[in-house]
């Protein structure tokens, strides 16, 4: 005998990492995407652990590979990347960067556990913070100018920084991204039944192309 599958309500999950250029070049499209549909679609941000040195890595050889990078994130998403962080980017002998995608995932994790309705645009945020503003995403402080923006005590949300609760609950969403199968970033998965997904972006995708997507899947789990 054939279960019906249980249908939900959609949900759209945006699979990134808070060190992805192209994550950074795709904010725009998915902050404008969450706009457009926060009334009919729960949106959600997963952290993907994409830097996770076993020993801390210097950002040298990064630096190196982004100073051509950089330019193509911008000339086809038409976001910019800030001088601070570019100068980290162009003095990779003098940086003191260690990057580390764990502690951007665990201050996403608060930040969401507050502001659940606004995940894609603290992400966006948290973003900003590295790529334009030029912060450490490694340092506790990188994240403080964004508390109050959100409206969050510093000590509650330090407190839970360093707590092993909010380090679990940041690998779960890592060990979720590796379970949804994502093989690159960033990527959007649509869910419209209990099992049921749809991937609507797999990489850098525009704003026009992606809204269509979501229309269509809209169009057919409403039929």
């Amino acid at each position: 005998m054939c279960m019906e599958q249980q249908q939900v309500n959609p949900a759209i999950y945006y699979c990134y990492d808070a060190y992805c250029g192209w994550c950074y070049g795709f904010s725009k499209v998915m902050t404008q995407i969450a706009e457009d549909y926060k009334d009919s679609i729960v949106f959600d941000v997963l952290s993907g652990g994409m830097i996770m040195p076993e020993e801390p890595q210097h950002f040298a050889p990064l630096a190196k590979y982004i100073q051509t990078a950089y330019k193509q994130v911008e000339e086809t998403t038409g976001a910019k990347f800030g001088e601070d962080f570019l100068w980290h980017v162009f003095h990779p002998e003098e940086t003191d960067w260690f990057p580390d995608s764990t502690k951007a995932a665990i201050a996403l994790c608060i930040f969401k556990e507050h502001h659940p309705d606004k995940a894609v645009f603290i992400a966006s945020d948290i973003q900003h913070a590295l790529n334009y503003e030029g912060r450490d995403l490694t340092d506790d402080e990188a994240y403080r100018h964004l508390l109050e923006k959100y409206h969050i005590p510093a000590d509650t949300f330090y407190e839970k920084l360093k707590s092993e609760e909010y380090r679990e609950k940041a690998y779960y969403e890592i060990a979720l991204v590796k379970q949804l199968q994502v093989k690159g970033f960033p990527c959007v998965l649509m869910q419209v039944t209990d099992s049921k997904f749809y991937l609507l972006a797999q990489g850098y995708t525009d704003y026009e192309t992606l809204k269509n997507r979501v229309d269509k899947v809209l169009a057919e789990v409403t039929e």
